[in-house]
């Protein structure tokens, strides 16, 4: 599920008229519908939330040595934005105002 999709989505559910936590609401419960259903949710400039699937495995417990068994697991990864990513370690400026995700414009070339 891309942005586009998700603002689709979100759109079918909740009609025209929401009220902020309304649609705070939806955004979330779409996203987790799509990744529990095994579907990548990506967010443009914010990040993606992929499924991952952990085999079960042998490993040691460290206190007393002992070989035990690891069940299977399904979890949720996420994967931050480049955009993001450079906001948070400080190699982009935060803008005074707006949308801090969106990609900044393109700067003409001399």
């Amino acid at each position: 599920m891309n942005k586009a999709q998700l603002i689709q989505a979100v759109a079918d559910k909740g009609g025209r008229h929401l009220t902020p936590t309304e649609a705070v609401e939806i955004v979330l419960d779409v996203m987790v519908r799509a990744v529990a259903a095994n579907d990548p949710v990506s967010v443009t400039g914010f990040g993606t939330l992929l499924p991952r699937h952990h085999p079960q495995r042998r490993a040691r417990n460290p206190q007393t040595g002992e070989t035990v068994t690891v069940n299977a697991v399904r979890v949720v990864k996420f994967r931050p934005g480049v955009r993001f990513q450079d906001l948070v370690a400080g190699r982009a400026d935060m803008p005074e105002s707006g949308n801090c995700i969106k990609k900044a414009p393109k700067t003409p070339r001399p």
